[in-house]
């Protein structure tokens, strides 16, 4: 049983994996590739990017995520649809199906870490079965660059990920041949049945939402996050395809992050140690910096159609997926932080992708407004970034910007984030990235140039001298202008046909928000209540953010 690179003090009969045919140890990016390339996983593009098929699935499976009901952690966990309960009988058995099929394989480790405050750090370690998963690992999780540290790595969570191995539902308790399994007692994720490698990069950042809140009392979000010139760092909250990527890599700030940060008392620091974009249709002219990323060596280009004669991309093609995506280490953005922290937050930016064309595109949040938004998460779900989904965009709804990968009461998260924004004086403010002049299939997507002027205003703090109006029906206060931005587009019903046409669909749109947030009614202040939208007129926010009881 050959074992190649550095000798670890924890080894993987630790993990009960026993009569392997060769294991990797922590493969530098160079040798990765050349697995790659040795076991047919994956092709050299023009440049450098490897280009690999994940096969059926391309986007996530969250029907096939489970937590395993185990005593250490049964009472905290916010089980309901999110969450399903799996039992201890049903994962030891899996469990052992997955150590059977890995006898006689080679095995690919990578030991790194989750959390650049080292304070508020999880040490964690991902064995695959493919070295581009390994590379994939390496690329989004913080390297552990000290020799020392790397041989006496004992991990307090490890990922098995068998893309190979299928589930049988019948025998196995999972709903299809995938599964994402967490168990807190074993500190261990089993994830099988899918190639998509987003599925290691979200079942750490969901292992982060129920250790960093519960036990370090640090508020985990799915947000990217930058620094401007005078230290002021800024968030933005939002689901996949909503712009957080796009929008955080701005040239004249300092990019944290692009996904996945923890706010503690100190401020706020990434998760991650990558990037991982999506690229479909990606514009060398409107996102330069991430489109460098899909030309160097290093970067793993999911999906994403190459021609095999001259090895060049074709960035517009979505055939196999619209959820193509480029995974990348952040030191491949110019301008990103190697500290990989900034200080607490002036600017928290919730992002929608409106598929209405309802939502203002820029507007002022009260922080009674502002609990309101986090805690209803719209936006409009892009196709292909979950399984099963129409090629049409859907409006959803999910809290905290993150639903799928928040394991504790949304109450946990929401009181944080209030209290949070209250103690450092924040700013809070709604972005619409998605449809103008009508909803998707009649209006357009919001022109990306107009977004940047409109974050570029705020994080200037050229709005907080705007004369702003009220929006009659989500009560929000939407400046009159914004330097770069045509006036027109500010006020969302002037960009319609149809006035009456707005006003008829906003209003749908206003009670889709109060049938979503009757979840939640019983559990919130009577301020933060106030801030729902009305559908027959105006409402107003007022009063002190209160906690939320679970």
């Amino acid at each position: 049983m050959p074992e190649n690179g550095l000798k670890h003090q924890v080894g993987l009969e630790q993990h009960g994996i026993k009569n392997f045919k060769e294991v990797h140890w922590n493969l530098s990016t160079p040798a990765l590739y050349e697995n790659i390339i040795r076991r047919s996983e994956g092709v050299l593009s023009h440049l450098g990017p490897l280009c690999i098929q994940t096969g059926e699935h391309t986007g996530r499976a969250p029907n096939d995520k489970f937590i395993v009901q185990e005593s250490s952690s049964q009472e905290n966990i916010w089980w309901g649809k999110i969450n399903r309960p799996f039992t201890v009988e049903q994962f030891d058995a899996l469990h052992s199906r997955i150590l059977a099929y890995l006898q006689g394989r080679e095995i690919f480790v990578q030991d790194c870490c989750a959390g650049a405050d080292p304070n508020h750090q999880l040490h964690i370690r991902v064995i695959t079965e493919t070295a581009w998963h390994s590379l994939f690992a390496r690329n989004m999780f913080i390297q552990i660059t000290d020799t020392a540290k790397l041989e006496s790595h004992d991990p307090g969570f490890t990922v098995i990920h068998v893309p190979g191995f299928q589930a049988i539902p019948a025998i196995d308790g999972t709903n299809s041949e995938v599964f994402v399994i967490v168990d807190y007692g074993k500190q261990l994720v089993l994830i099988g049945g899918t190639s998509y490698a987003g599925e290691i990069k979200k079942s750490i950042f969901s292992v982060l939402n129920y250790i960093l809140p519960h036990k370090d009392k640090v508020l985990s979000m799915h947000c990217s996050a930058n620094i401007g010139k005078e230290g002021d760092s800024a968030i933005f909250f939002g689901l996949s395809g909503t712009g957080k990527t796009t929008l955080s890599a701005d040239k004249d700030r300092v990019l944290i992050g692009d996904d996945e940060h923890g706010w503690s008392d100190d401020g706020v620091f990434n998760f991650e140690g990558g990037c991982y974009a999506k690229v479909i249709r990606l514009s060398k002219e409107a996102e330069p910096d991430i489109y460098e990323c899909t030309r160097r060596f290093g970067t793993i280009l999911e999906n994403v159609r190459v021609d095999m004669e001259t090895r060049r991309l074709d960035l517009d093609d979505s055939s196999l997926t619209e959820n193509t995506r480029a995974s990348y280490p952040i030191s491949h953005i110019p301008n990103a932080t190697p500290t990989g922290d900034g200080g607490h937050p002036k600017n928290v930016i919730m992002l929608t992708c409106d598929a209405y064309g309802i939502m203002p595109p820029v507007a002022k949040l009260t922080p009674e407004q502002a609990m309101y938004h986090f805690i209803s998460g719209y936006t409009a779900k892009i196709a292909g970034t979950e399984k099963g989904l129409s090629r049409e965009p859907s409006a959803i709804f999910s809290t905290c910007f993150g639903a799928p990968f928040m394991t504790l009461h949304p109450s946990v998260y929401a009181n944080m984030l209030g209290e949070k924004i209250a103690k450092h004086n924040v700013s809070c403010w709604l972005v619409n990235t998605g449809w103008t002049g009508g909803p998707y299939g009649v209006g357009n997507r919001m022109a990306i140039a107009h977004t940047r002027s409109m974050i570029k205003a705020i994080l200037e703090g050229q709005l907080d001298k705007v004369a702003t109006f009220k929006d009659p029906v989500f009560g929000l206060q939407i400046p009159e202008k914004v330097e770069g931005v045509p006036n027109e587009v500010l006020n969302p019903r002037n960009t319609w046909k149809r006035p009456e046409d707005y006003d008829k669909k906003a209003k749908e749109l206003a009670n889709q928000f109060v049938e979503n947030f009757k979840e939640y009614e019983k559990t919130v202040s009577k301020e933060i209540l106030a801030a729902s939208p009305r559908p027959s007129g105006a409402g107003k926010a007022t009063g002190k953010i209160h906690k939320l009881r679970k």
